[in-house]
């Protein structure tokens, strides 16, 4: 009973270990503070540096997908949706638990998680929550199109 009573009082005059974010000091309105970040008049106070191996907001590479359905199948909670008539996935990332199980099976790594961790929105199905395809991956070498084509094209001869 003392030893319970003792931590009480250490713990009451301790500081906070809470790190307020997005803010220094708590907005009034987080909407009218989320405006002022996106004019940029306000900077958003990370809640801690983001660890390495950080499991964040999902990318696909729709182009180089194959269409296995690995990652579909192994989704715990139905997160990736298959596209039968477009032989692709859609990933709801609202229903994501961000175990990147689907990034570990895929077999031509088209998919892969970043640091990206605000993800909130009113509409679970908004487009920044629906991912159809990110386009290159980050981190990938990946040549764009044009540059492919421009590369393929034999020098004019003048």
């Amino acid at each position: 009973m003392f030893e319970a009573a003792k931590t009480i009082l250490k713990q009451l005059f301790r500081k906070p270990a809470t790190n307020i974010f997005p803010a220094k000091y708590a907005p009034a309105s987080t909407l009218s503070f989320l405006d002022r970040v996106a004019r940029q008049e306000v900077k958003l106070h990370p809640p801690v540096t983001i660890p390495p191996g950080f499991r964040g907001k999902i990318v696909y590479d729709r182009e180089n997908c194959t269409g296995c359905q690995q990652c579909y199948r192994v989704c715990p909670t139905q997160a990736i949706e298959w596209l039968p008539e477009e032989k692709k996935i859609r990933v709801v990332i609202s229903r994501c638990c961000f175990c990147a199980q689907c990034v570990d099976v895929c077999p031509v790594n088209t998919l892969a998680m970043t640091e990206e961790f605000l993800l909130s929105s009113y509409d679970k199905y908004a487009d920044e929550l629906v991912i159809i395809d990110s386009g290159e991956l980050p981190g990938s070498k990946k040549r764009k199109k044009s540059d492919a084509i421009a590369a393929e094209k034999p020098p004019e001869q003048s």
